[in-house]
C-alpha cells in the first residue's frame, strides 16, 4: 500500500516526469510498426501484394522482435536504459523511414524483418523500467497510462496516415512512401533526447530530493525482498511464464490482427474512401485510450488484477467472433470490431501487474521478455492468418472468428491462474 505524503508525492512526480515521455515513445514505436495498415490502402495494388503476401510481410515484423525481446531486457537490466533506449529507437526510426523505398515483395519482407530486429526489446524493457520506479499498488495504472500509446497512435496516426496518402505524386514520391518518410524520422529525434531526459533509476533523477529518492528505493526494495529469488535459467522456463504467454499471446492476437487489416476490412464492409476509412478505425481505440486508464486504475484500487485481465478478453473476444457472422448488417460488424479492440486496450495495464507478483531482479528481466516473446508470435500469425482466411474464402468472416475465440481461449487459461500454485 502507498500511504504518507512522501510516498504520493515522490509517485506522483516520477508519474508526470517519467510516463508522458515513455508513451510518447511507445506512441511512435507503434505508429511505426501499424502505419502499414494505412500505407496498405494503396501500397498493395502499386506493388502488386496478394492479402497473403501483405499479411505474411506484416508478420515479419515479429520474427526478429520475438528472438530478441529476452536478451535486450537482461541487457537493459545490466547497462541502464538510458543508453539501450536511445539506440533502439534510433535504429528503428532509421529502418521505419527506409520502408518508404520497398519495391516489391522482397524488400517488403527485408525491411519489415528487419524493423523487428530494430525494435526489439523497447516494449517489454519499458515494462521493466515501470517496475524500477512504482511500487505494485500503483503499476497497472501507470502502465494503461504508459499504454495509452497504443490506442493512441491509432486513434491520432490512422487519421494522420489518410492525410498523408493525399501527398500521392509530391515530389514524385507515393503517398505511402511520404507515410512511412515521415513517421519514421521522429523516432530518430526522440531516441537522440532520451539520452538527457531518462535516467536509468531513481538514484539518477536529479528532479527528486533526497528523502523521496531514499522512499522509492526503499519501498522498491522491500517489495522485491518478499518475493523468492529466482535464478535467470528457470525464470525463462518457469511454468506461470511459460503459461502468462500464452495468455499474451490471446491479447495480442485480437491487437495485431485486428491492426493490421481493420482499415481494409472497413473500407471492402463499408465501401467508404480512405479518410473515413481511418477516421472509423480511429474510434475504437480513441475509446480504448480511456477505457485502458479507468480499467487499470480499478484493478489497481480492488486488487485483482486476473478477474481484470479475463474480463474484457473474454467479452471483447466473444462480441467480435459474433458479428463476423453479421455480413448482412456491416455496421453490427464495426461494433463487433469496437469491442475487440476496446477488450484488448482494457486488458493490458492489467496483465502486466502479473509477473512482478513473482519474478524479481534480472528474473524479471527475463521472465517479462520471454512473455512477450511468446505473446508478439501472434504478430506474426495474427496478420498471415487473417491474410491466408481472407484469400482463402473471399472473405475476412473466419479470420475474424478465429481472433475472438483465441481471446476467449486466453481468458480461459489466465483465469486458470488464479488458483494454479
Amino acid at each position: 500500500m502507498i500511504s504518507g505524503d512522501v510516498g504520493e508525492r515522490t509517485l506522483s512526480r516520477a508519474t508526470w516526469r517519467l510516463v508522458p515521455l515513455m508513451a510518447v515513445c511507445y506512441f511512435f514505436a507503434y505508429l511505426d510498426r501499424t502505419n502499414l495498415s494505412v500505407a496498405a490502402l494503396t501500397m498493395n495494388k502499386q506493388l502488386g501484394l496478394s492479402a497473403t503476401a501483405y499479411g505474411l510481410g506484416a508478420g515479419l515484423l515479429f520474427v526478429g522482435y520475438v528472438l530478441l525481446d529476452a536478451p535486450s531486457n537482461l541487457i537493459m537490466h545490466r547497462v541502464g536504459a538510458r543508453v539501450w533506449m536511445a539506440r533502439i529507437m534510433v535504429v528503428w526510426g532509421i529502418v521505419a523511414a527506409a520502408c518508404a523505398a520497398i519495391q516489391g515483395e522482397v524488400s517488403f519482407y527485408v525491411l519489415r524483418f528487419l524493423l523487428g530486429v530494430a525494435e526489439a526489446g523497447f516494449f517489454p524493457g519499458m515494462i521493466l523500467y515501470l517496475s524500477y520506479w512504482f511500487p505494485a499498488a500503483r503499476r497497472a495504472t501507470v502502465v494503461g497510462l504508459f499504454m495509452t500509446a497504443v490506442p493512441l497512435s491509432t486513434a491520432i496516426g490512422a487519421p494522420l496516415g489518410g492525410l498523408l496518402l493525399g501527398l500521392d505524386g509530391v515530389g514524385g514520391l507515393a503517398g505511402w512512401r511520404w507515410l512511412f518518410l515521415l513517421e519514421g524520422l521522429p523516432s530518430v529525434l526522440l531516441g537522440l533526447a532520451l539520452l538527457w531526459l531518462l535516467p536509468n533509476r531513481p538514484a539518477d533523477a536529479r528532479w527528486l530530493s533526497a528523502e523521496e529518492r531514499t522512499w522509492i528505493t526503499e519501498t522498491l526494495a522491500a517489495e522485491q525482498r518478499a518475493v523468492a529469488e529466482m535464478p535467470v535459467r528457470r525464470a525463462v522456463r518457469h511454468p506461470r511464464v511459460i503459461a502468462l504467454g500464452l495468455v499474451y499471446f490471446g491479447i495480442t492476437f485480437g491487437l495485431y490482427g485486428l491492426g493490421f487489416w481493420m482499415p481494409t476490412i472497413l473500407k471492402t464492409s463499408l465501401g467508404f474512401g480512405n479518410l473515413a476509412v481511418t477516421l472509423l478505425t480511429a474510434v475504437p481505440y480513441a475509446i480504448g485510450a480511456v477505457a485502458m486508464v479507468w480499467w487499470g486504475r480499478r484493478c489497481d484500487r480492488i486488487g485483482k488484477p486476473v478477474a481484470y485481465t479475463l474480463a474484457p478478453m473474454a467479452a471483447g473476444g466473444a462480441l467480435l467472433a459474433i458479428s463476423a457472422f453479421m455480413t448482412s448488417a456491416p455496421w453490427l460488424g464495426y461494433v463487433g470490431l469496437c469491442a475487440c479492440a476496446i477488450g484488448v486496450m482494457a486488458a493490458f495495464p492489467c496483465f502486466w501487474t502479473l509477473p512482478t507478483a513473482f519474478l524479481s531482479g534480472a528474473a524479471v528481466a527475463a521472465g517479462i521478455g520471454v512473455i512477450n516473446s511468446i505473446g508478439n508470435i501472434s504478430g506474426f500469425i495474427g496478420p498471415y492468418w487473417v491474410g491466408w482466411m481472407t484469400d482463402l474464402f473471399g472473405s475476412s468472416k473466419w479470420g475474424l472468428v478465429t481472433i475472438g475465440v483465441v481471446m476467449v481461449a486466453g481468458a480461459v487459461l489466465v483465469s486458470r491462474l488464479r488458483t494454479a500454485r
